[in-house]
């Protein structure tokens, strides 16, 4: 399967779906018989009416749609960028695989939407390398995570990423770090004046207060369903490794690209914070970066029996532990 997602040919589009559906039929088998899905944020809640319960499947269906379209996206990136060094279906393949790891990832929620906020930043940020003037775009980086913060607010602890992009790609220039702040402060300013408009100033204040929180043990997840992330772990070193060997065989833009992406992934696994609504689908902010890693390691292998067997292995395991519920 992985070699014939590594050319560029149109008709993976059509596997691409086919994949994306039978990654999600054992949870449609087990599907509950109500999934919500509400902006938990204060913030959604106050600008929008919160939604009508869907129907699981069609749910389900909507979040496979939403993953389908961020994967192409994600793809085109990777190819417009060149970080594999050859056009491929690898990033796409890698996205759907990885959005499927948990039952949490496969319904609609805050983080899967700001996925596609996530996939916007990177193409703008990538772009800061061959950029003579970042000033602009870093404002419209601020604008963008202060909408993600508005949709899901651990999505702030990402305007880290513009400051460490411009570090990375960039020569420095205060000016560009300041015009983020800007940007992510003009949306807030006008947020606070419909606060005081609507005399609820204090929550206003009283919004920020998760980002205080301390995080507790206490979690949704069945411990034994963390076994799904062995083969996860597995491709992850393989990657690095990989990487590792290949770090000065690349050219410096996509050195410097992939040391981003990692940190990108440590800001979306540690970003989250402890809260009554807390789920595992936060993790979901994480997959855009595995999946340029996985997609790295896939390409870049040379023993087909064994990349083979390992992505089968990660598939048969995400699948089982679908149908299985301890």
């Amino acid at each position: 399967m992985i070699n014939f997602f590594k050319s560029l040919n149109p008709f993976n589009i059509l596997w691409l779906a086919i994949v994306s559906f039978a990654l999600r039929a054992g949870y449609l088998f087990n599907i509950p018989g109500k999934i919500e899905f509400a902006f938990a944020d204060p913030f959604a809640r106050l600008l929008l009416s919160a939604p009508s319960p869907l129907d699981p499947t069609i749910n389900v269906f909507l979040a496979g749609i939403i993953v389908f379209v961020q994967a192409l996206l994600l793809n085109h990136l990777v190819n417009h960028f060149n970080l594999l060094g050859k056009p491929t279906f690898l990033p796409a393949l890698m996205y759907i695989t990885v959005s499927c790891l948990f039952k949490n990832f496969l319904v609609l929620s805050a983080p899967l939407l700001c996925n596609f906020l996530l996939i916007w930043m990177l193409f703008k940020l990538l772009s800061f390398y061959k950029s003579n003037d970042a000033k602009s775009a870093a404002y419209d980086l601020g604008l963008i995570v202060a909408l993600g913060s508005i949709i899901y607010l651990p999505f702030i602890y990402f305007f880290l990423a513009i400051w460490i992009g411009l570090i990375i790609f960039k020569p420095f220039n205060w000016r560009e770090l300041i015009a983020g702040v800007i940007g992510y402060i003009t949306v807030f300013f006008f947020l606070a004046v419909y606060y005081f408009w609507n005399d609820s100033l204090g929550q206003f204040y009283n919004i920020w207060q998760p980002l205080s929180t301390k995080f507790s043990d206490g979690n949704s997840i069945n411990y034994y369903n963390y076994l799904v992330l062995i083969p996860v772990v597995i491709i992850l070193l393989l990657c690095f490794f990989t990487l590792q060997k290949n770090f000065f065989k690349s050219y410096v833009q996509v050195r410097k690209s992939f040391q981003f992406l990692f940190i990108v992934s440590l800001i979306g696994g540690f970003s989250f914070y402890n809260k009554a609504a807390f789920h595992l689908s936060h993790f979901l902010l994480c997959v855009v970066p595995v999946s340029v890693f996985f997609s790295y390691y896939f390409l870049n292998s040379k023993r087909k029996w064994f990349y083979e067997t390992l992505f089968v292995i990660l598939l048969i395991s995400i699948v089982y532990f679908q149908f299985n519920t301890f």
